[in-house]
């Protein structure tokens, strides 16, 4: 499914992870964030971002979440959305933290009471990726461990012949996992930011698998009310990739989506027209 959306009016651009654009400050900036290996080290790059053009102290906050908590049952079966960073925000809301570091993929399609996603970081990779085995290296009836129905609805579509088996986990714990002649599909940019993309067999195109909203971004939420944090976000706020993930995020909000449905949505801007109304491609899984 395609569509083409009008960008939104709702908030001026205001920069890009690459702009040399500073903002003196002082004092401390607390920031929230799950404690898995992937999560620290996106709300690293984002503190060391902050430090950088802001002068500011960085610290991390570490939070467990449900999603955590609960790695015996597979994501759909938890409920509702949020499961991995309803806690996060609550360490910001009550006031432990500053500032949450999110996988945009895992926000819920609607915002938060009381805080605002202030930036949108420039996105990494948004493709979905095979480990082990690549797609057409795949033997008949091989399996594939996966935690996610999107990806599963999508790969039945590509290759019914496939077995699939449940996948949760950290990053080590997934790569460990790998089925004898088979494979698992992880987001690129997980293994991007860890240094692992070596271990890429092959990657999904849009054509055969449609990306989960806000996959390989960053988001960076705070308090509506704390306009010092606020105005620090905006210099790591990226406008095309806000662009695009809140194009997508819409497109969620419209169905009500969360994990336990297979909906994928990715936008893209017209490279002849930076500025202009987003491309968005989706899948709705039956």
């Amino acid at each position: 499914m395609r569509a083409h959306l009008a960008a939104s009016a709702t908030r001026p651009p205001s920069g890009n992870c690459s702009t040399s654009r500073e903002q003196a400050m002082t004092g401390l900036l607390r920031i929230a964030t799950r404690g898995s290996q992937q999560a620290l080290r996106q709300a690293e790059t984002a503190g060391a971002l902050l430090a950088e053009r802001t002068g500011a102290e960085v610290k991390y906050v570490i939070v467990q979440t449900t999603g955590d908590q609960r790695q015996d049952v597979p994501l759909h079966q938890i409920g509702g959305q949020g499961v991995f960073v309803k806690e996060v925000q609550r360490a910001v809301l009550d006031g432990r933290a500053d500032l949450a570091a999110h996988s945009a993929k895992d926000l819920p399609s609607t915002a938060a009471d009381g805080l605002d996603l202030a930036a949108f970081c420039e996105r990494r990779s948004p493709w979905d990726v095979l480990v082990g085995r690549s797609l057409v290296d795949l033997p008949n009836g091989a399996t594939v461990a996966t935690g996610s129905v999107r990806r599963r609805a999508q790969l039945m579509l590509l290759r019914p012949d496939l077995q699939f088996v449940e996948l949760r986990g950290n990053i080590q714990t997934r790569l460990s996992r790998v089925p004898d002649d088979g494979a698992i599909v992880m987001a690129e940019a997980a293994l991007q930011i860890l240094g692992l993309d070596h271990r890429v067999a092959s990657r999904f195109t849009l054509d055969e698998m449609v990306p989960q909203a806000g996959q390989g971004c960053v988001a960076l939420e705070c308090r509506v009310d704390d306009e010092r944090t606020r105005a620090a976000l905006a210099l790591l706020d990226h406008p095309p990739t806000r662009r695009c993930v809140e194009a997508e995020r819409a497109f969620l909000a419209t169905l009500g989506s969360g994990c336990s449905l297979p909906i994928g949505a990715y936008a893209e801007p017209d490279p002849a027209v930076p500025d202009g109304p987003v491309s968005l491609r989706t899948f709705v899984g039956v």
